[in-house]
């Protein structure tokens, strides 16, 4: 794997280098379960390599880009699988979905994305994404062993499929329990790299013992909401008061880990692999500085156990405006 002192690794506020990041750690999915779960529960993530059939990631890699073809995002006479952005647009044409983007989750870019945005949230809803790929068993089974739900393992309907052109706004500083609070902080996220990702190529960082202060801040937030008369409904809201009004902590990456005295871990990622993380991780996103100009291609998936009160707003497709 390529060293963390690659050049032109970066977040929104500047560099990573040794200084302020290092490398995540890999897991191999034959490792005895139990060795897996001390991991998770010590890191707050999991970074299983090669979970998925690479062959059946970059099938669905080239079926996205293939649809989205028409609005001129790919570089014209390149394969789709590759995704290579086309140089001559602008990144603000093509802007990424979810996670801060918008405030109360709405609906991004001018009129000149308008037929992107129409075409990337179209493709939440094909049965190629929508059933085949979100509901691998490869995935599933994996994850209903390691969690020890079994049958009680619950995919959530709503996903975030994300594309991010080269020199594109990253994902800002957040923890999923944010978006996940009408119910109980038990659920798992599959973050899916859907494609290769450089280590400069935009991919998930997260920060280091993470779900600790992930849990501290959760605390801090609802007892804020307290003191300043929130109803239920409002404190559960992931765009209330005392939030910023992305649902973010933060817009920094290099600043917020400085503050919490911790650094950000950064990975190159390969079709087939897969990060599982824990409710208050705490993660965000490089900048996609690829040389070759690939997009970064990637999806939420997220499960839970059934059988204990969970978000069921997650139930229902992604859509502009959910509230979620």
């Amino acid at each position: 794997m390529v060293g963390i002192q690659a050049q032109n690794l970066a977040v929104n506020d500047g560099p990573l280098t040794s200084e302020n990041a290092a490398l995540l750690r890999p897991s191999d999915p034959n490792m005895p379960i139990e060795e897996l779960r001390q991991r998770y529960e010590q890191d707050g993530y999991l970074f299983v390599k090669g979970l998925l059939p690479r062959e059946d990631v970059l099938e669905m890699r080239h079926r996205y880009f293939d649809f989205l073809a028409p609005t001129g995002v790919l570089q014209e006479d390149t394969n789709p699988v590759e995704g290579i952005f086309n140089k001559a647009k602008s990144p603000d044409d093509y802007p990424g979905i979810g996670a801060g983007h918008v405030g109360n989750n709405g609906r991004p870019g001018g009129d000149s994305a308008a037929q992107f945005v129409d075409k990337a949230i179209e493709a939440h809803y094909k049965d190629w994404y929508a059933e085949k790929f979100c509901n691998h068993p490869d995935l599933y089974g994996f994850v209903a062993r390691f969690m020890g739900w079994g049958d009680n393992t619950l995919s959530f309907k709503r996903t975030l499929l994300r594309n991010n052109p080269p020199g594109s706004k990253p994902i800002g500083v957040h923890y999923d329990q944010i978006f996940l609070r009408y119910g109980d902080p038990t659920s798992v996220t599959a973050w899916v790299p859907i494609g290769d990702i450089k280590l400069n190529g935009g991919g998930l960082i997260y920060l280091e013992d993470g779900d600790s202060v992930g849990l501290k801040l959760e605390e801090e937030f609802t007892t804020r909401a307290k003191q300043a008369g929130l109803t239920e409904e409002e404190s559960r809201s992931a765009f209330n008061s005392n939030m910023m009004a992305t649902g973010l902590l933060s817009e920094f990456p290099a600043e917020f880990a400085k503050e919490q005295g911790r650094r950000w871990l950064a990975s190159s990622y390969e079709a087939g692999d897969v990060v599982l993380h824990k409710p208050h991780a705490i993660h965000a996103s490089t900048v996609n500085n690829d040389p070759e100009n690939v997009i970064r291609l990637a999806t939420d998936l997220r499960f839970c156990d059934s059988s204990k009160p969970y978000d069921k707003r997650w139930m229902n497709h992604y859509q502009f405006g959910d509230g979620v």
